[in-house]
């Protein structure tokens, strides 16, 4: 993670967990990372305010007590720091939990953990209880959300290799806007720059390390950015026809809707069901196995196929 990075996370935690608003001279004296002359940091602390706002954090500001012209405070209401999930069915809710207790037992890093300790020590009390979403936004595995992040947050170009569909790199330079994560995986929105449009593009299919060119500051972030939209104009509707054994695939059923009954097969219902994002759609079937059969659209039925003889060819 670097620095600047680091002291974002830093920052997100104290204006998170305080219990109150906290002033600029506070913050430089808690959160690591604020070094320098007073204009070095104030510069610093209004990038870090705006980058955080970049990334869909609602900073608040207020006084300690409004009848009186006490200096500005900062914080992060935990209202205003929570996941939008919109609509969950009961196994979704249960994933969810399952999560949830997961990270339950997680900590802080010791840097963050500093951060709550000084403002404790300088009198603010703060809760880290009120920190139980924040762990799951900024962790990852993939190498190159931190990066893609930077990248959002200093406004610079930032290149990679991804795999088209033929699973074969080709080189992208991209000004990064958004990250999200949809479908358990993390996506890229942003103007690609080679064919001058908005794009997205998943991280696990990023081919090695994206690096960072350019200098900073170097493009404006469109302040109308509509993740959903842009996931819903990025991937069109297909229609898959399938055989699924009766009594079995249960969740894929509640999407599905019957074929024609005249061509059913003993044991077996024919189905359809659309579909957007294809390569999601296809580990979904592979998930329920020999329950589900691919008809059509061929192309699919034989991209299905040739990963399972690969399979084969590799686990025996």
């Amino acid at each position: 993670m670097s620095r600047k990075t680091e002291r974002l996370v830093n920052l997100t935690i104290a204006l998170l967990a305080t219990k109150r608003y906290i002033t600029k001279s506070e913050i430089f004296r808690t959160v690591d990372g604020y070094e320098g002359s007073d204009e070095s940091k104030e510069r610093m602390f209004e990038r870090d305010k705006d980058d955080l706002r970049n990334l869909g954090i609602e900073i608040e500001v207020g006084t300690f007590d409004p009848l009186f012209e006490d200096e500005s405070g900062y914080r992060i209401k935990p209202e205003n720091y929570q996941f939008q999930l919109g609509d969950v069915n009961p196994a979704e809710i249960a994933l969810l939990s399952l999560a949830a207790q997961a990270w339950s037992g997680a900590s802080l890093g010791s840097s963050a953990l500093s951060a709550l300790n000084k403002l404790h020590a300088i009198g603010i009390e703060s809760d880290i209880e009120l920190l139980p979403d924040l762990a799951p936004s900024i962790v990852s595995e993939d190498i190159n959300l931190p990066i893609v992040i930077a990248a959002i947050t200093s406004r610079t170009v930032i290149s990679f290799d991804y795999l088209n569909e033929e699973m074969q790199p080709e080189n992208r330079a991209v000004e990064s806007h958004a990250v999200a994560s949809r479908f358990g995986h993390w996506y890229l929105i942003g103007n690609d720059l080679d064919r001058k449009a908005q794009r997205i593009f998943r991280l696990d299919r990023i081919s090695g390390e994206a690096k960072l060119q350019g200098k900073s500051a170097g493009y404006e972030i469109p302040a109308n950015i509509n993740i959903d939209a842009a996931f819903a104009s990025a991937s069109k509707v297909e229609t898959a026809t399938l055989l699924l054994r009766d009594g079995r695939v249960l969740n894929l059923r509640t999407r599905t809707r019957p074929a024609d009954t005249a061509v059913q097969a003993e044991g077996w219902q024919r189905v359809y069901i659309d579909f957007r994002d294809r390569e999601r759609f296809i580990e979904e079937l592979l998930w329920y196995g020999s329950d589900v059969v691919v008809l059509e659209p061929v192309d699919l039925r034989s991209q299905i196929i040739d990963l399972l003889k690969a399979g084969v060819r590799r686990y025996g």
